[in-house]
């Protein structure tokens, strides 16, 4: 990665664990300026700590994505705690495992505050920085499942959906500036989604899922991203045959992929 990064103002949110915690190692590692965003500021301060930054090259700034629908005081404070701002990475999210008829509304509505609407919300606090600038970088971490809807996660499959639509349209009305916009596709990735994935009552599914404990290392897709964005990609997929086969056939053969998916697993 050479320079690339080196005192580049990263902001990752949903930093705490999983995907997150993984891209601030990898963008502290690169020589960047990180800010560290999640709710839960007692393990963001444990990621700062072990990923080597300090107060002087990195901001732990706590958010609630669901929540909160104005970040410009927020992106202020980064830009005048770290001289300025160059990639956001929109890491922030959480999952579901029920069926829809199982599922209550307020789940439905909860899962796109944290995973569409947040992530819009502080697109809209840093864009006029980016423009402004006329250069900068949202990688959006959405899902496989983002492309192809599968049981049990409906809402959560809406959600990514979602940010496709939204962010593909950005990067098209921004084509006056330098403003990349990285869509990533993870498949099944060893973190704790699936433990923290709401069932439709609302509450943690509370176990992990087979096929993600068996999923690739977080740090693979921190790498990855970083490789992405050296490049200039617009959309990257990772994850296993199984994840790459689902896109293909979705792609090509959308009505054999529905027949397959019709006989998944679904309890």
């Amino acid at each position: 990665m050479n320079q690339h990064f080196q005192d580049k103002v990263v902001w990752i949110t949903g930093a705490s664990s999983g995907i997150g915690e993984a891209l601030v190692f990898a963008f502290a590692k690169a020589g960047a300026k990180v800010v560290l965003s999640s709710r839960r500021q007692v393990e963001l301060k444990r990621v700062q700590k072990e990923a080597g930054l300090s107060e002087t090259n990195s901001l732990v700034l706590p958010l609630d994505l669901e929540k909160k629908r104005d970040f410009t005081s927020e992106t202020k404070k980064v830009i005048q705690k770290l001289g300025g701002l160059d990639i956001v990475i929109h890491n922030g999210g959480i999952s579901q495992r029920s069926l829809a008829k199982d599922t209550q509304i307020e789940v439905y509505e909860k899962l796109m505050a944290v995973n569409y609407t947040g992530s819009v919300a502080l697109t809209l606090a840093t864009l006029p920085y980016f423009r402004k600038q006329k250069a900068g970088s949202y990688a959006v971490v959405t899902s496989i499942v983002g492309k192809v809807g599968t049981p049990l996660r409906s809402g959560y499959s809406a959600s990514k959906h979602a940010l496709h639509g939204f962010f593909d349209a950005l990067r098209a009305e921004n084509a006056d500036t330098d403003l990349n916009v990285l869509l990533v596709l993870p498949g099944f990735i060893k973190t704790n989604v699936s433990i923290n994935a709401l069932v439709g009552s609302g509450d943690s599914q509370g176990k992990m899922d087979e096929a993600q404990a068996k999923g690739l290392a977080p740090s693979v897709v921190a790498d990855k991203i970083l490789d992405a964005l050296i490049s200039g990609k617009q959309e990257i997929a990772i994850g296993g045959l199984r994840e790459h086969f689902a896109l293909f056939m979705k792609r090509f053969f959308p009505k054999i992929l529905a027949s397959i998916l019709k006989s998944a697993k679904v309890t």
